[in-house]
């Protein structure tokens, strides 16, 4: 048994306003699965698709009070894009931000709801992408991470140092997972998280089960849902979704 990390979800104070603006970010297409959530999905895709990491905004009331642990890198292709990608963001809503990134050949921004994310330089690496270059998460020890999600997912651990873990799709295709390493503390619920699916013909309560062995934890929620919701070691909050 294995999952795959098929979509990030994104608390909203308005779903559907911060859904247009990524859409029109990444190319893709909107839909709505009910009042308060928005997705975003690239067309022509089945979901889910190992090409792309699918975008769920969810309707939430809570304020934005810390920088996100978990963010987004978009891709560039050239200088020359990167300068139009960042102008072209600012015309759509966003905003430069300064995390103390310093003096970095990336452009740091935040969307239209303070959510943090990179403008990256082109780099090779993530040549073949898609717009998201890649799904970043804050994390205080990039191997205990890499551990984890190597077994809790059947994505491919490329690169691990003290520094940062850097995963992909065992397909070899999509955006990569990276946990890089930080000083700052956990201390709220987080803004964006991770979503993570079993293949069909999995067992929900099975695959939950040895999430558990690996070293998640169970996190309460007030709500009757079909999916688990767990933390992985750090206690960064995932979804387990129903298998498909």
């Amino acid at each position: 048994m294995a999952t795959r990390l098929v979509q990030i979800n994104m608390k909203a104070r308005n779903d559907a306003e911060l859904g247009a603006f990524w859409a029109e970010v990444l190319g893709w297409e909107v839909s709505s699965e009910g009042p308060g959530v928005t997705n975003l999905e690239p067309e022509g895709l089945v979901y889910p698709d190992p090409v792309a990491v699918y975008v769920d905004l969810v309707v939430s009331p809570e304020p934005k009070t810390v920088k996100n642990r978990v963010h987004v890198d978009l891709a560039t292709t050239s200088a020359a894009h990167q300068a139009e990608l960042v102008a072209r963001l600012k015309d759509l809503g966003a905003t430069p931000a300064d995390v103390g990134q310093g003096d970095v050949p990336w452009t740091v921004m935040a969307d239209p709801e303070g959510n943090e994310f990179c403008v990256l330089e082109p780099r090779e690496l993530y040549r073949d992408t898609g717009p998201i270059a890649a799904v970043v998460a804050d994390c205080v020890d990039p191997r205990a991470m890499a551990r984890f999600w190597g077994e809790a997912t059947d994505w491919t651990v490329h690169e691990v140092t003290d520094h940062e873990a850097v995963l992909r799709s065992a397909k070899g295709v999509g955006p990569y997972l990276r946990f890089v390493r930080t000083p700052d503390a956990k201390t709220v619920w987080n803004r964006v998280h991770l979503d993570v699916r079993p293949y069909p013909g999995d067992d929900l309560e099975a695959e939950a089960a040895r999430l558990w062995t690996l070293g998640a934890t169970v996190v309460g929620l007030d709500q009757d849902v079909p999916w688990k919701v767990l933390a992985d070691p750090e206690g960064n909050e995932f979804c387990l979704l129903t298998p498909s």
